[in-house]
């Protein structure tokens, strides 16, 4: 037996889920999607069809990915759907506030003894010169594992410096801050 369909291409869409159509909406048979390019009927496989009803919801944005084929006697093409995945919206940037820079500081009785008793102070005094002690959280810790002096970590994002001294920290900080 010849298959009368052809593989042309797979497709990706992105669209707003707008809702089912079908005889039983508990196992719909087509799917009804808004694209950039207006909507689209996408029928569902079986396999597909119980598992959608239960988590789509009306307005969701969605990935539709499958197969296109083309029917070689009436020369039709149909989207062959394998999968749909929600896509997960996130609040724009500007609304998230920055998290501050942090400075972690050994207090470990070894690293006292080398000198993160004085370093504490020392960087608190610089950042309050420099007004960038209220922007920065600074946090006594235990071991970092860098014992030598100073003992301390800067982490700016996703970032961390490792023994620096608290001058060159309040100028990094300065630089990074704007």
């Amino acid at each position: 037996m010849v298959d009368s369909y052809r593989t042309l291409s797979e497709f990706n869409l992105k669209g707003e889920f707008i809702g089912f159509e079908g005889d039983n909406l508990k196992k719909p048979k087509f799917l009804k999607l808004i694209t950039y390019n207006g909507e689209i009927k996408l029928k569902l496989p079986k396999i597909l069809r119980k598992s959608a009803a239960s988590f789509l919801q009306t307005g969701q944005q969605i990935n539709v990915f499958g197969v296109n084929k083309l029917n070689l006697r009436t020369g039709k093409t149909k989207l062959k759907v394998y999968g749909i995945k929600p896509i997960e919206t996130c609040p724009k940037q500007t609304n998230l506030p920055k998290s501050k820079p942090k400075i972690l500081v050994c207090q470990k009785p070894g690293c006292k003894k080398r000198g993160s008793l004085n370093v504490l102070p020392e960087l608190e005094k610089i950042l309050r010169e420099r007004g960038l002690y209220d922007k920065v959280a600074i946090e006594r810790t235990g071991c970092l594992k860098c014992c030598s002096s100073p003992n301390c970590i800067l982490k700016l994002g996703k970032k961390e410096y490792r023994k620096i001294q608290p001058e060159v920290i309040a100028q990094m900080l300065e630089n990074h801050l704007g």
